[in-house]
């Protein structure tokens, strides 16, 4: 979908605007090169083609393509093969996809691939299964029975040389620890402190540990002082809605479009929408732009990676610990550049801000349970685990990056694991039995569905002889993921069905004689749609949301689901789906009830 993106396009360039497309143009140098738009060739933009050029940046869904049994894997096992192979994030995959990533460290070893592995919080066993595979595909014999053989020494670097005589037993392994970091690890050095609020879901409870009374408490040094950056994350777009509505209608009643200091942000918006949002965000809490006297961001697992945010105070919902370190990522991140560049543009901490905080929003405090509505978003067993990790840190600093690792350990490492399983009550029991049995069966999916390790495949026809899977829309890089892509349309009373709620852009179908759906009114649609569940739709929901006929020749338009939400007064009506309520608000985003 990156065609969609503003900045992959060539929609924004100006005529006579020089571009650099790396394929013929090396010519152009020194100050006119540098002054060229960088854009790929039309040709590297096409399906399955961009793997193959020089730099590329995408997903990792892309990558993991490669070991599916789809068409074309071999092609992205060529477009990897002379590459350097660098994953961000590497610890924001679940097991299944752990497996999947294992599977291709095998073959990119066999290729002789440098790979390099990024993450702040990736447990050991982990990172020694990733790297064990990497050095059997290099040929090295590896015992996946034996102890961890390569502990990551975090804040630190761990190198791994695959380049010994195979079969060696192992190959040599260097860590370099946080002194020989030097003025890196200062730079990212802080000390968080954490603070627990036991809270409850619902109107029925207690009304001081209600949990947008507790948001509303902590906040409002935020909002009535007018000065200083917050962050709310969320764990479901329902509450991240609801906490926004509350947020907006006790501390301002303007909307994020029109310039309120509260803003959401969540991935049930309209591409377009999204986009949008994301760079106000960014803009904000971001490290140039000019930083707001007063700014209140409510979102979800969005902004766990990878957007560069920093907020005087993170507000969390209860969740993973390796989660919940990489929230408070968000918290005072830019502090030491802002020491070394004195900004003019924008107000510093505020006074009620004296030290980085993460505060964690826990139903399970107190002998409470997990917000039925949270459904499987995350386990009860690792919740549970976190809870009590986190309930020893409550009013006390952690240092990070210096006790991460440990933390991380304590929740989603192998010590984690419970020994004593006397000393559990019954539904501790129940919770880890769900936990464990899901996590294998979760890798059992993965090993059946993945090619084989590099040693094992005699020929290319070896990547697709298995059983299942043979196009990537058939194939699966996540479990649960499964998702449609919803147009939000309106149906004016005139009888006419639109992209905008004005009535001025008319749903495009067939031009004339039954002509192809232009590639403009192609990115229309698309850029409007909102990815969501399959599971929210029946059979007989599919028919009803079926798009124009026409649409049934284009490949991406055939997919869509389109959502004719009535206008009535102006406003669109909710659309019974699945035994919901769903409409698509301005501001909100897509809401279901």
């Amino acid at each position: 979908m990156a065609w969609l993106n503003d900045a992959y396009s060539d929609e924004d360039l100006a005529a006579g605007a020089p571009v650099v497309t790396c394929d013929g143009d090396e010519r152009a140098a020194g100050r006119e090169r540098a002054k060229a738009d960088m854009r790929p060739r039309q040709w590297l933009r096409g399906a399955k083609r961009p793997l193959l050029a020089q730099f590329t940046v995408g997903t990792v869904d892309q990558a993991l393509m490669a070991v599916l049994p789809v068409r074309h894997n071999a092609l992205r096992l060529l477009a990897l093969s002379n590459k350097t192979f660098i994953v961000d994030e590497a610890h924001a995959y679940d097991p299944y996809m752990q497996v999947l990533l294992a599977r291709l460290l095998n073959w990119l070893g066999a290729y002789g691939v440098p790979v390099v592995l990024l993450s702040a919080t990736l447990p050991a066993s982990v990172s020694d299964r990733l790297i064990k595979e990497y050095l059997r595909g290099a040929g090295h014999r590896t015992d996946r029975r034996a102890a961890l053989s390569f502990p990551a020494p975090y804040p630190g670097w761990l190198y791994v040389d695959a380049a010994g005589a195979p079969g060696a037993g192992s190959s040599r392994a260097t860590a370099i620890s946080k002194e020989a970091m030097g003025a890196q690890a200062v730079e990212r050095c802080m000390a968080l402190r954490v603070q627990i609020e036991p809270v409850t879901h619902g109107p029925t409870r207690c009304a001081a540990r209600r949990r947008l009374t507790v948001i509303e408490r902590l906040l409002a040094p935020v909002a009535e002082g007018q000065s200083g950056v917050a962050l709310v994350v969320c764990n479901t777009v329902a509450d991240a809605q609801e906490t926004y509505q509350a947020l907006r209608a006790r501390f301002d009643d303007r909307s994020h479009q029109d310039g309120g200091d509260v803003q959401l942000l969540h991935a049930r918006f309209p591409g377009e929408v999204r986009e949008r949002r994301t760079a106000s965000v960014t803009g904000g809490l971001g490290r140039t732009g000019p930083r707001p006297m007063c700014r209140i961001v409510v979102a979800t697992q969005v902004v766990e990676q990878s957007l560069d945010l920093d907020a005087d105070l993170v507000i969390s919902d209860l969740a993973p610990l390796a989660l919940l370190l990489q929230r408070a990522g968000r918290c005072w991140r830019h502090e030491n550049w802002w020491a070394r560049h004195a900004r003019a543009d924008g107000p510093g901490r505020p006074a009620w801000a004296r030290e980085p905080a993460l505060v964690v929003l826990d139903p399970l405090a107190g002998g409470g349970s997990v917000p039925r509505h949270w459904g499987e978003v995350y386990t009860e067993h690792l919740l549970a685990t976190t809870s009590a990790a986190v309930a020893a840190l409550d009013g006390r600093t952690v240092a990070v990056p210096g006790e991460v690792q440990a933390l991380v350990e304590s929740v989603h490492g192998t010590a984690a694991e419970p020994v004593d399983w006397e000393a559990l009550d019954a539904r501790r029991r129940t919770a880890w039995s769900a936990h464990r049995g899901k996590e294998l069966a979760e890798r059992g999916q993965a090993g059946l569905v993945t090619i084989p390790r590099a040693q094992q495949v005699g020929g290319l026809h070896a990547l697709h002889s298995l059983p299942g899977e043979e196009d990537e829309w058939e194939a699966a890089t996540r479990l649960g993921a499964a998702s449609v892509r919803l147009l939000c349309a309106y149906l004016h009373p005139d009888g006419r069905t639109t992209l905008d709620l004005d009535g001025q852009e008319p749903l495009p179908a067939a031009g004339p004689d039954d002509a192809a759906v232009t590639v403009a009114a192609v990115r229309a649609v698309m850029r409007r749609t909102v990815p969501v569940r399959g599971t929210w739709f029946s059979g007989e929901d599919r028919e009803r949301l079926a798009p124009p006929g026409a649409w049934g020749q284009h490949p991406l338009l055939s997919e869509v689901l389109v959502l004719r939400q009535a206008v009535v007064a102006g406003a669109p009506q909710p659309v019974a789906v699945g035994g919901k309520r769903l409409h698509l608000d301005e501001d909100l985003g897509l809401v279901r009830q």
